[in-house]
């Protein structure tokens, strides 16, 4: 198995990841001593690799990290990059779906859609990225218990009509943004 070490300081991100990446990546963790990174890029693939790439300096392993983001279109594509603190700093999950529901009253569009940006960056300076989209719609309301961020709000054009956070940890990871990323990563890993 590959060795990789998981840049996320997300411990959410980290459990889906484990599970994503199970059986085929040797995922270690994070070392507790190394700082948050920034995430001041304008792309999901800019923060993600700067992720990756502070873990790989740190640690001297190959290092996976990931970006993800909500576009939705009645907001030109807002939260975007932005979507962990879309409603401030510090902010809560809870806040963030607050923030877009409130913006999205009213609003006949509520097309949108997740987009993971995955990466594994080597010592040598090689990297390599993938990305993964799931389309769906903002629900006008918060449904479902399981999950973390905006899964009470997302409704999947795929799968049987509920909210990602009504389906099972196995069914999200089958049709998510982030399972497409990971397991084309796995992909990509496998023919290297």
């Amino acid at each position: 198995m590959i060795q990789l070490v998981c840049a996320s300081a997300n411990p959410d991100k980290v459990v889906e990841i484990q599970r994503l990446l199970d059986g085929v990546v040797d995922l270690l963790p994070r070392p507790a001593d190394v700082p948050d990174v920034v995430e001041d890029a304008d792309t999901l693939l800019g923060n993600a690799r700067l992720k990756a790439a502070a873990l790989c300096a740190a640690t001297g392993k190959p290092a996976v990290a990931d970006d993800t983001g909500l576009e939705v279109d009645a907001l030109d594509g807002a939260p975007g990059v932005h979507a962990a603190h879309y409603a401030g700093e510090g902010c809560s999950y809870a806040d963030n779906r607050a923030k877009l529901l409130s913006e999205l009253v009213g609003s006949a569009d509520r097309r949108a859609a997740f987009k993971t940006v995955a990466i594994v960056v080597w010592p040598d300076g090689t990297e390599l990225h993938v990305e993964g989209v799931c389309p769906g719609v903002i629900t006008t309301a918060e449904r479902g218990e399981i999950g973390f961020g905006y899964d009470q709000v997302f409704q999947p054009d795929e799968g049987d009509g509920g909210t990602f956070a009504e389906m099972g940890i196995d069914a999200k990871n089958a049709i998510s943004h982030r399972g497409r990323a990971f397991r084309a990563l796995l992909t990509e890993l496998a023919q290297r």
